[in-house]
C-alpha cells in the first residue's frame, strides 16, 4: 500500500520514468510541484501539451523541430551538401557549440544494438540514402559516439553510401582537452594516436 494519496503516488511513477529520475528525484519533484503556485503547475503541463502536439521529425533530417523542414535543412548559408551524421538530436547542441560546423545534419535516433533488437531497419537512415543516390551530398561525416554500437553503426553507414561516390568521413576521437594522458585507457589512447595530424 502506498504511503503517499493516489494522485502523488501516480506522480511520483510517472517521474520516475524520466531518465536519471530515482525514487527519492521522483518525490522531491512531485512535492515542489504540489507547493508550487497553481500557475506555475499550469505552466508546466502545458508545456507539455504544447511539446507533444507541435514538435515532429523534420522530413530532411530526422531533427527535432516545430517547422518542417527544420532551420537548419532550410537555411540558406548552410552548407546543404555536408552532412553530419549524429545518433540523437542532443548531439546538434554539442557540435553547433563549436562554432566551427555550417553543413547540415541527419538524425539516425539511435545505434545499431542487436542485443537490444536494433538492426539497419530500426534507424532512420532511409531519408540519408535517397539524398546520397541523388547526388545532393559531397561529404557525409560519421559523428556517432566511439562506442561498440556507435562505431558498428559508423562502419555499416559507410559501407552503405561507399558505393555511391561521396566522402565518408569519421570524427576524431582521443585524449579529450583538459584532461591528463596519464589517466586514458588504453583504447582512448589508441585512438588519439590513430588521429594525430601533422602541426
Amino acid at each position: 500500500m502506498s504511503r503517499y494519496a493516489e494522485p502523488m503516488a501516480r506522480l511520483i511513477e510517472e517521474l520516475k520514468k524520466l531518465p536519471g529520475v530515482g525514487t527519492k528525484s521522483a518525490q522531491r519533484f512531485a512535492f515542489h510541484l504540489l507547493r508550487s503556485s497553481d500557475e506555475d503547475a499550469t505552466a508546466l503541463a502545458d508545456a507539455v501539451r504544447a511539446l507533444k502536439a507541435s514538435l515532429r521529425l523534420c522530413s530532411i533530417c530526422n531533427n527535432v523541430t516545430d517547422v518542417d523542414p527544420c532551420t537548419y535543412c532550410a537555411s540558406p548559408v548552410r552548407n546543404q551538401r555536408l552532412i553530419c551524421v549524429v545518433e540523437e538530436p542532443t548531439s546538434i547542441a554539442s557540435i553547433e557549440r563549436t562554432r566551427g560546423y555550417n553543413g547540415v545534419y541527419h538524425v539516425l535516433h539511435g545505434t545499431l544494438s542487436p542485443l537490444h533488437g536494433v538492426g539497419p531497419d530500426q534507424l532512420r537512415s532511409a531519408n540519408l540514402l535517397t539524398r546520397v543516390e541523388h547526388g545532393e551530398v559531397d561529404e557525409v561525416i560519421l559523428a556517432t559516439s566511439p562506442t561498440l554500437e556507435g562505431e558498428a553503426t559508423a562502419s555499416w553507414l559507410a559501407s552503405t553510401l561507399r558505393h555511391h561516390g561521396v566522402k565518408i568521413t569519421r570524427i576524431a576521437t582521443g585524449v579529450p582537452a583538459g584532461s591528463d594522458i596519464e589517466y586514458a585507457d588504453e583504447v582512448t589512447m589508441s585512438r588519439a594516436m590513430e588521429g594525430r595530424r601533422e602541426l
